[in-house]
């Protein structure tokens, strides 16, 4: 049997299934795609290099002449009380020469012309200030408009090595620097010396006590009663200056405050303030001119009110012999006295608080508070009391400022100052204190009359969102 003939398996070829193949490549095909490729990508390199090269150079450029550029130009805005431009322009003129960048425009203010309402209205509408001067007890009705220093111009530790204890309880909240002070005020006794020289008292009383002994010293009546001189202004309201901080002195020495004015320690305040003025022993009464100018008049022996009153007494009298001393304290109990003095302020407004803040911080620089204090000097009988802790030494003799400074690191914060012209937050206290008083001279209760204050101060402390 014949085995079948094997065929070999055909492959087809491409003509079998009629696929077109690609002819093969010339000979020297190979040498011409390799150099055609090393010219392009050299050029394509060059092409990169150019523009890489010129944009490098060009953002170099850019940012070079940003950095060697000056800086860009500030204004800053500056609104100030009593200190005029006399006062304040060597001290710009300085910053500005060390800083070419920033130009600084001082406005001379009121206060008395709603100056308080002005600046909230016109930093609401981005027309305010960038800097600006405010009294230590406006915080609470001024806080939309307050900005808080950076930390990297002036830190907490550095403020609280600078300024004396009160100043830094009063502007440091929660940890945040609200103010810069250029100057430190309150309340003091302030005396005739050649009144009590003459009634044989040698050392200004320093306690409640030895302040009674000398005022019945001081108080010299006529033959019908009529006091001819005052051994101290107190007991009224309508022609006592201040009365509203004598007030709260007396209150807050004694545990009482503001919040609670229906506790028993304030109607015992309302009671011995009243006694003053309370015939037949008393040493003060509504017949009695203006306290201030009762003072200058040798008609008043001691007032209580803050240093700068001591410019207006020697205005109407420029021959009195007077002093200042630390208030009269009590007995056993920490020291206090009451706080009035005027810090600067940034506005949280400003396009350039930073730059506000630097001039601000180099305005409380220690040369710079001596040469404002020598230039405010030159106009009146002296500046203002230094804020800052290593200046203190250079008033420890000045018979006006030495009890400012004495005074510094226990002056109290709280509402109800009077001659801030706030017409707001103080002004409204002042006025129930005031009512208190004098509804007190006609016969109503002490408590009565402090229950009444109090309704009206609390809604007034709600009202500005003051919790105690």
């Amino acid at each position: 049997m014949l085995e079948p003939e094997v065929v070999p398996e055909q492959i087809d070829s491409p003509e079998s299934v009629n696929m077109p193949m690609e002819p093969p490549p010339p000979d020297d095909m190979n040498i011409v795609y390799s150099e055609d490729n090393k010219i392009k990508y050299l050029i394509l390199g060059v092409i990169f290099l150019l523009v890489f090269g010129g944009i490098f150079f060009a953002l170099y450029r850019f940012f070079l002449g940003r950095s060697n550029a000056p800086p860009e130009k500030v204004k800053l805005t500056y609104w100030g009380l009593w200190d005029d431009k006399n006062i304040m322009d060597p001290l710009i003129k300085e910053y500005m020469s060390k800083n070419p960048n920033v130009e600084i425009v001082y406005e001379l203010k009121d206060v008395r012309d709603n100056y308080r309402e002005k600046l909230i209205a016109r930093a609401q509408k981005g027309i305010g200030p960038d800097i600006f001067r405010y009294h230590i007890s406006w915080i609470p009705e001024i806080s939309e408009v307050l900005s808080y220093a950076p930390n990297k111009i002036i830190s907490e530790e550095e403020f609280r090595k600078i300024y004396f204890r009160s100043l830094q309880d009063s502007l440091i909240i929660d940890g945040r620097i609200y103010g810069i002070p250029l100057m430190v005020d309150g309340l003091l006794l302030i005396y005739n010396e050649d009144l009590l020289k003459a009634a044989n008292i040698n050392i200004v009383p320093s306690t409640w006590d030895e302040m009674l002994e000398a005022i019945q010293k001081l108080t010299v009546k006529d033959a019908d009663g009529r006091i001819v001189t005052a051994g101290i202004a107190l007991g009224t309201a309508g022609n006592i200056q201040h009365f509203s901080d004598i007030f709260l002195l007396m209150l807050y020495q004694n545990g009482g405050d503001i919040a609670n004015l229906s506790s028993q320690e304030a109607i015992d305040i309302l009671s011995q303030y009243r006694r003053f003025a309370e015939e037949p022993e008393n040493v003060w009464s509504e017949s009695m001119p203006d306290s201030v100018a009762a003072f200058a008049q040798g008609k008043a022996a001691m007032i209580f009110a803050p240093s700068w009153q001591m410019l207006i007494i020697r205005q109407l009298n420029p021959e009195i012999n007077m002093k200042a001393a630390p208030v009269p304290q009590v007995p056993g109990a920490d020291p206090i006295s009451i706080a009035s003095y005027w810090v600067e302020g940034v506005s949280r407004m400003s396009k350039n608080q930073e730059e506000a803040w630097k001039f601000l911080k180099f305005l409380s620089e220690k040369e710079q508070m001596q040469k404002l204090y020598e230039a405010q000097a030159k106009y009146r009988l002296f500046g203002t009391a230094f804020p800052r802790r290593d200046l203190a030494d250079n008033l420890k003799d000045n018979p006006y400022l030495a009890a400012v400074i004495r005074q510094a690191d226990y002056f109290f914060t709280t509402y109800g100052i009077s001659r801030t012209y706030d017409n707001g937050l103080n002004d409204e206290i002042i006025q129930y204190i005031e009512n208190a008083i004098n509804a007190a001279a006609q016969g109503v209760s002490y408590r009565e009359a402090m229950q009444t204050a109090d309704e009206g101060v609390k809604q007034v402390l709600q009202r500005y969102n003051i919790k105690f």
